[in-house]
This record gives structure tokens, C-alpha cells and sequence, in this order.
């Protein structure tokens, strides 16, 4: 009789095959918790540098050209100006100070794209879609006395006139600065703002009959932008042409609370007391102010999907 082995099974074999499954099931743990902690750090990262560093915004508007073009993605450097203050060229975005932009209904979005869209904004990988930001350049700071226009159609701050040529964008054969005519004094923790493409900007000139008399509370900046980030052959770190500024004195300190200053654009004490000229100036900022009108169209509203 032929007898048939019969195969031994060897328990520490099983144990082994056991042994080696659990190491890597627990192995496979590990790999997932290690990665989940990562996306937690990263991602509280990413909320705490949103909240407290920088912001991402859209230019969805000229405003600011050529320095800024539309569809633009820029940083904002949260920082300015609660840690580092506020200087004349900077470019900042701010919200609304009320009325400077105008009620937009928001478009409907897919319930499931609206979500994609909040959790990203949330964590600063998508520009936030706030329709009560604007964006435009710091002209004056607290206390200083803007004025426009002299003779030869340029804008002075604290009496010293300004060569604005490396930044703007006026129309063929304008050389004013502004078609409007202005001479204010920037009250307390306030800002005078003006958009580079300065005949097709609606900033503070424009907003002199609001509630804030055209001025942007501090308190309303978000921050400077700093970089272009967006599409990439825009990419570039944005100037605040401070060789521009560089030679204006400071201001006399505003005094808390105290009411803007808006001088009648046209009158020749508002001329004299910028230029130093007296009333010599009257006639040239009158006749620039209605050469600039006949020139171009009233400005369009500025409005950012996440900055104007």
C-alpha cells in the first residue's frame, strides 16, 4: 500500500505570515497618519499666513493700468499697515469706505463649486472673491495738503509738485494729471488714493460728496500689494516709487477728529497756498482743468472681483 504524505503545517510559518501582514497594515497606518498631519499643518499654515500675513486678490478692472492689468492676481502684504506703517506710493487694497462702489448682485453658482471655491479662498489657494475691495495708489497721508493742478498740469503734495510720469497712464496728448480740479488737507488716520490710469479711475477726487469726503479710513486698508504673481510674463514686484515722494516734507500732524479739509478747486488761495505762486496759478489750473474735461469722458467705476 502506497501511503500519501500529508503536508505538515508549521504554526511559527503562520505566525510569521501574521506577523509580517499586521507590520504592514501598520506600516500603511502610520504612512496615512503621517500625511494627514501634514495636510493639518499645512493647511493651518496656510489660514494662519491668509489671516495675519498675505492675501491673495483679482484685478478685474483698468484702474490701475498700466501697473496693474485686468485679470491680474496679486499679494497683499497684510502687514501694512498694522506692523509697518502706511507710505506715500504704496499701493494698497482697502475696503469700501461707502459708496464708492455700487450694489452688485451676486451671480449663482453651482452649490458644489461654490463650496470648492469657499474652502480654497478659505486657505488662501484662490483669490478671495470680495466685491467691496478697491485698489489705488497712496497720494497723501494724514495731514498732508494735496493740490491740482499747477500750470503745467501736475499735482503737488505739501507744496512740492510731483513728477508722476514713471507710473501713469494719461490719454494721447493730456498732460494733466487730473481732469479734476482739488486742494484737501488729509485728515486724522486717513488717506488720499488715486488710481494709475488716472482718467479712468473712480478714487477719491470722485468721491468727495460720500459720507468720508473721498478719504480711506486706515483702518479700512487690508494691506499693500507687493507682487504680481499672475498671469506669468506679468510677474513682478510692484513699486512705490518712492524717489517720486522722496522730496515732500511732512505734514503737520492732523488733529484727532478734526473735519476734512476741501478747498474750492477753482479759487486762487487754493492755488497760491500749493504752489507758492499766489495767483499767478489761478488761470493755468483753470484752463488745465477745462482742457482735461473736453479731452476725456467722466471715469468708470472701479470694482475688484477681489480688488478694484
Amino acid at each position: 500500500m502506497t501511503e500519501t504524505s500529508v503536508p505538515s503545517h508549521d504554526s511559527s510559518d503562520t505566525g510569521g505570515t501574521a506577523d509580517r501582514r499586521s507590520k504592514r497594515q501598520r506600516s500603511a497606518w502610520l504612512f496615512v497618519r503621517d500625511l494627514l498631519i501634514i495636510f493639518v499643518i499645512a493647511l493651518v499654515a496656510s489660514v494662519l499666513i491668509k489671516t495675519f500675513l498675505v492675501r491673495s486678490f483679482y484685478i478685474p478692472s483698468s484702474s490701475m493700468e498700466n501697473t496693474l492689468q485686468i485679470n491680474d492676481r496679486i499679494l497683499v502684504n497684510q502687514l501694512e499697515p498694522n506692523v509697518i506703517p502706511i507710505t506715500r506710493g504704496d499701493v494698497v487694497v482697502f475696503k469700501d469706505p461707502g459708496g464708492w462702489l455700487p450694489a452688485v448682485a451676486q451671480p449663482t453658482k453651482n452649490p458644489v463649486v461654490a463650496a470648492l471655491d469657499w474652502a480654497l479662498q478659505g486657505v488662501g489657494l484662490a483669490p478671495d472673491d470680495a466685491n467691496d475691495h478697491l485698489i489705488k495708489r497712496v497720494i497723501g497721508l494724514p495731514g498732508d495738503h494735496v493740490v491740482c493742478c499747477n500750470a503745467l498740469g501736475q499735482m503737488s503734495v505739501n507744496g512740492v509738485p510731483l513728477d508722476e510720469a514713471e507710473y501713469l497712464k494719461l490719454p494721447d496728448g493730456v498732460t494733466a494729471v487730473s481732469q479734476e480740479a482739488f486742494d484737501v488737507t488729509v485728515p486724522a488716520n486717513s488717506l488720499w488714493v488715486m488710481g494709475d490710469n488716472r482718467y479712468n479711475s473712480a478714487d477719491s477726487r470722485f468721491n468727495q460728496e460720500k459720507p468720508g469726503k473721498g478719504f480711506v479710513p486706515i483702518g479700512n486698508v487690508v494691506g499693500r500689494a507687493v507682487l504680481v504673481t499672475w498671469p506669468i510674463d506679468h510677474w513682478a514686484w510692484l513699486d512705490d516709487y518712492g524717489d517720486v515722494f522722496s522730496g515732500i516734507p511732512d505734514a503737520a500732524p492732523a488733529a484727532e477728529g478734526a473735519a476734512a479739509s476741501v478747498a474750492p478747486p477753482a479759487s486762487s488761495s487754493a492755488s497760491g497756498s500749493a504752489d507758492g505762486d499766489g495767483d499767478s496759478d489761478s488761470d493755468g489750473v483753470d484752463l488745465v482743468a477745462e482742457a482735461a474735461r473736453e479731452a476725456v469722458s467722466a471715469p468708470t467705476l472701479d470694482s475688484l472681483g477681489s480688488t478694484r
